[in-house]
């Protein structure tokens, strides 16, 4: 990893948040105020003793959770002037159309690069056995890929495909083709998909992966792809920078009177 990415990227990658709760709790909040611009880079963050009072908690635990930000390159600290905010060279944030998630993915990872970090064979989690409708003795082929932007990490990728199925494509495939074509190309007939959008905070692995701090906020996305028989083919878990990636929905206030409600507006960001 070179020290741009580090720089850019803002935490230090594996960088661990402040030990104790309290200081944690500060870290985090002081973290995500930055992240979402109520701190803007060049501003100066309230004082020790006001910041103190704001989230009742010593001067001590404030002063951890700075030194915190402070290695992971979000502020500066200067004589006489205070604490800044330093956020550092703006990363690139990718948008989704929540009503028109599938394709812009797709189309994510064709314009996106991506690193291969593991591949292999073996019985699958009985959580992904379920969802793949798999027997006992079955096994998938699990890879677990980095997608990034302008050199950047934005989402840590997981896929397990059927043993039958990926064996159609080699690792050195699944390095340079998006998942989709290379199913495809084997004969896969994809037909539809159930997903679910939730969150997690970041693992060690995934955190250095990422780039961001031990137990950082993430936006995950869980996906359960069929073919046209309803035969599961792919389950896939994908953890996203909430700094790099942001899901949206355009809606239209629709029907008339007492039923008038707000419905999404598909279409509006492409297909």
């Amino acid at each position: 990893m070179t020290k741009d990415l580090v720089d850019s990227a803002g935490p230090v990658a594996g960088q661990a948040p402040p030990e104790g709760g309290k200081a944690r709790r500060v870290y985090l909040l002081l973290k995500d105020r930055i992240a979402r611009g109520e701190y803007p880079e060049g501003a100066a963050l309230p004082g020790e003793q006001r910041l103190a009072q704001e989230f009742e908690v010593s001067r001590v635990t404030v002063r951890r959770a700075l030194d915190a930000l402070h290695a992971d390159h979000m502020i500066e600290k200067r004589p006489g002037s205070g604490t800044i905010v330093q956020r550092g060279r703006s990363a690139s944030v990718l948008a989704g159309d929540f009503a028109t998630l599938m394709p812009q993915l797709i189309e994510m990872g064709q314009a996106t690069e991506a690193r291969l970090l593991s591949y292999g064979y073996a019985q699958p989690s009985s959580v992904v056995a379920s969802a793949l409708n798999l027997e006992p003795t079955d096994r998938v082929q699990t890879a677990v890929r980095v997608r990034l932007v302008e050199g950047e990490p934005f989402s840590h990728l997981t896929t397990h495909v059927p043993e039958q199925i990926a064996r159609n494509y080699s690792e050195a495939d699944l390095a340079t083709t998006p998942l989709f074509r290379l199913l495809e190309r084997g004969g896969v007939h994809i037909d539809h998909a159930d997903q679910t959008v939730s969150a997690a905070l970041a693992s060690p692995e995934v955190a250095e992966a990422l780039s961001i701090s031990v137990g950082a906020p993430l936006l995950t996305i869980e996906r359960v792809v069929r073919d046209d028989t309803g035969k599961g083919v792919e389950f896939l878990s994908a953890l996203y920078r909430p700094d790099r990636f942001r899901l949206e929905m355009a809606l239209s206030r629709v029907g008339s009177r007492e039923d008038r409600h707000w419905a999404p507006v598909i279409g509006t960001k492409g297909s």
